[in-house]
């Protein structure tokens, strides 16, 4: 071979290399933009407003990984590595990743059911064993709750599936169900109108149904009130401490005695 064959080779070859790898890198980038964009438009779309938010995140979420791999396979495939013994590498490589990750694919069904039953959606509060807060988004693999203190909680959703769910968002309204106590020395007749009089007089409890005052205990150092009034949900929280305070004023306004907890000794002589 001549100098000037081997230079010809050389530059046919550089040639066909540098098209090949420039436009693999246009591919690359422009597969990641839409891919990206592609996710956000389904999170954002007002042409998908009839679907729960919860299902749109999951989405994004598992079309971006099912993009990504495509993307992936596409790329190596321009670069020349043979499709046939590249998917049978994957296949081999998801097989150990799978025996490897079988919490996260334990999430990932867990999200599934998660979307088809839908114990919640996004925007409710709700409270497991693990944690309570507003549900923020629903991934492939976890669920991200956003607490009262401005905290962000992620759970597996393999976990959440498996878990006691309470769902305080469902229904409008809500109960506030609060105990009081007081010394046995009080008039029972008196204290039940008093807590029903804080209950009726504020403008966030229902009246229907009607609130409820009634001695609920026996205890062992004071006579326990139980105290129940129906609100929005939304209210829950401020009705809840209103007639906290409320009632501790009620009580003093009254001369109605809170006892520390208290125990009698008997000592006799022999």
């Amino acid at each position: 071979m001549t100098i000037e064959k081997f230079w010809d080779f050389l530059f046919d070859l550089i040639s066909t290399l540098g098209v090949k790898i420039i436009s693999t890198i246009i591919i690359m980038v422009v597969g990641f933009k839409l891919i990206k964009w592609l996710k956000k438009w389904i999170k954002t779309s007002h042409k998908l407003d009839k679907m729960d938010d919860g299902a749109r995140s999951f989405i994004s979420s598992f079309v971006g990984i099912v993009l990504y791999v495509v993307l992936f396979v596409t790329i190596a495939t321009r670069l020349g590595i043979p499709t046939a013994s590249f998917v049978a590498a994957i296949a081999s490589a998801f097989a150990a990743i799978g025996l490897a990750m079988q919490g996260s694919l334990s999430n990932f069904a867990g999200g599934m059911l998660l979307l088809l039953f839908k114990p919640f959606k996004v925007g409710d509060y709700i409270k497991t064993e693990e944690a309570e807060g507003t549900v923020a988004e629903i991934t492939t693999i976890y669920t991200i709750l956003h607490t009262y203190d401005n905290k962000t909680v992620t759970i597996p959703n393999g976990t959440l599936t498996n878990s006691v769910i309470e769902n305080y968002t469902t229904a409008e309204t809500r109960r506030v169900d609060l105990e009081f106590g007081t010394s046995y020395d009080c008039n029972v007749e008196e204290v039940k109108k008093i807590l029903m009089e804080v209950l009726e007089n504020h403008p966030l409890v229902l009246s229907d149904p009607e609130p409820v005052a009634r001695l609920s205990e026996h205890g062992d150092s004071a006579l326990k009130f139980a105290a129940k009034g129906w609100c929005k949900t939304e209210d829950y929280w401020t009705v809840k401490y209103d007639i906290t305070e409320a009632v501790k004023k009620a009580f003093d306004e009254n001369n109605i005695e809170i006892p520390f907890p208290q125990m009698d000794i008997h000592v006799e002589n022999k």
